[in-house]
C-alpha cells in the first residue's frame, strides 16, 4: 500500500486524485492550511492524516512542519494545488505577484527541500501540477504564467539532482480543466463559465495517477492535457 502527500486535495484536482487513490486503498496526507481545513479534509477521506502548512507562507512551513510528525514513508509527492490571480502587467501589485509566487513556487520547492530526505529514502514520485500557462504565457496571465514557468524549472533541475537517488519527477500541463479556479478565471475574463466545455478533474487525474503508478524501468518527464473538444 502506498503512501502520498497531496496538496490541494480540496477541491479540483487534487480533490479528483485524492479520491483515486483512496478509492483504491492508499494511504493519503493531505496538506491543509490550518487545524480547521485539516478536519475537513480527514473527515472526507476517512482513514487518511493531514499535515498542517500554509502554503500562501512558505517562511513558515519548516517551523510548521517541525511541529509535527513527517510520516516515515511517502511514496509520492503531489503538488497539485495553486492560485490564480489575471490583470495586465500595469495593473499588477507587488502583493499579487508575491501571492502567486509563494503558493505556486516557492512553496512546493520548500515542502519538497523539508520532505527530501524521506522521498530519497522511498525512492519516491514527485509531480507538480503545473498548467499549459507554464509553457506559454498569453495577456493578462503574467504572474501565475511566471509562477508557472519558474515550477517548470525547479522539476528540470530537480529530476536532473534527483534522478541518482531513484526519485522520479514529472511535471502535468494540464489546459482549462473544469475547477473553482476556472469559474474564478472565467468572472475575472468577464466571460460565461461552463465546467462541461472543459476538461474534467478526473481525466487529468487518470494522467497524474498513471504517471505514479509506472513500472520503475520508465519515467514520465513532461506531460500535456488538453480539452478533447
Amino acid at each position: 500500500m502506498a503512501t502520498h502527500l497531496i496538496t490541494g486535495a480540496g477541491s479540483g484536482i487534487g480533490a479528483a486524485v485524492a479520491a483515486r487513490l483512496h478509492a483504491r486503498g492508499d494511504d493519503l496526507v493531505l496538506l491543509a492550511r490550518d487545524a480547521g481545513r485539516a478536519r475537513q479534509l480527514v473527515d472526507r477521506y476517512p482513514g487518511s492524516a493531514a499535515l498542517v502548512g500554509d502554503l500562501a507562507d512558505p517562511d513558515r512551513l519548516s517551523w510548521a512542519f517541525s511541529k509535527q510528525a513527517i510520516p516515515e514513508r511517502i511514496d509520492s509527492l503531489l503538488h497539485i494545488a495553486g492560485i490564480v490571480d489575471l490583470g495586465p502587467v500595469g495593473d499588477l501589485r507587488p502583493k499579487t505577484w508575491h501571492q502567486q509566487l509563494n503558493v505556486n513556487l516557492i512553496a512546493p520547492a520548500e515542502v519538497t527541500r523539508l520532505l527530501l530526505p524521506t522521498l530519497r529514502a522511498s525512492r519516491a514520485d514527485i509531480v507538480f501540477v503545473n498548467s499549459g500557462a507554464g509553457l506559454r504565457a498569453h495577456a493578462d496571465w503574467s504572474a501565475y504564467a511566471a509562477s508557472k514557468h519558474g515550477l517548470k524549472a525547479l522539476a528540470d533541475s530537480l529530476r536532473d539532482e534527483e534522478r541518482p537517488n531513484g526519485i522520479r519527477v514529472t511535471s502535468v500541463y494540464p489546459g482549462r480543466t473544469a475547477s473553482p479556479m476556472q469559474a474564478k478565471v472565467h468572472s475575472q475574463e468577464g466571460k460565461d463559465y461552463d465546467p462541461a466545455a472543459w476538461i474534467d478533474p478526473a481525466s487529468v487525474a487518470t494522467t497524474i495517477v498513471m504517471a505514479i503508478d509506472l513500472p520503475r524501468d520508465a519515467e514520465v518527464n513532461d506531460l500535456t492535457v488538453r480539452p478533447g473538444r
